[in-house]
């Protein structure tokens, strides 16, 4: 079962670049891998440069044989198993949220927002959220 999420990174205009992560995209877990270990813009805009992926906190990689296990933690990317999944580059905000995903999440100012989407609920706008502020180290 997954959890759909998208990731983003607030540019210097207003628009937002963000890729699709499908696995755990709770703030219980996604918000605080997030923190802990994608803290800086540059980190956030290398993870999002990967396009969508699976989960960016795993020790799995797709192949073209199917998914292996690796040593090293990080992104396991639809690319891997050959999709062409970029990121996608959204206007704004109202146009990054309208994706339909459960949560979303924002780098913006050297810190992480969450929101709610309420995606099957009928609330109309997205809820900002709390991460919790607990590391989470795997």
């Amino acid at each position: 079962m997954s959890t759909r999420s998208r990731i983003g990174l607030e540019l210097a205009d207003g628009s937002i670049l963000s890729a699709y992560h499908h696995y755990d995209g709770y703030p219980e877990w996604l918000g605080r891998i997030l923190n802990t270990h994608y803290n800086t813009k540059e980190k956030v805009a290398e993870l999002i440069d990967g396009g969508d992926m699976s989960c960016c906190w795993t020790n799995m990689r797709w192949t073209k044989e199917g998914a292996k296990e690796v040593e090293e933690y990080g992104a396991e990317y639809y690319s891997g198993r050959g999709d062409d999944c970029p990121p996608r580059l959204d206007k704004d905000m109202d146009e990054f949220f309208a994706d339909n995903e459960e949560y979303s999440y924002i780098f913006r100012n050297g810190n992480w927002y969450a929101y709610d989407m309420h995606q099957f609920e009928d609330m109309v706008a997205p809820e900002p959220i709390e991460i919790p502020s607990a590391p989470l180290h795997v």
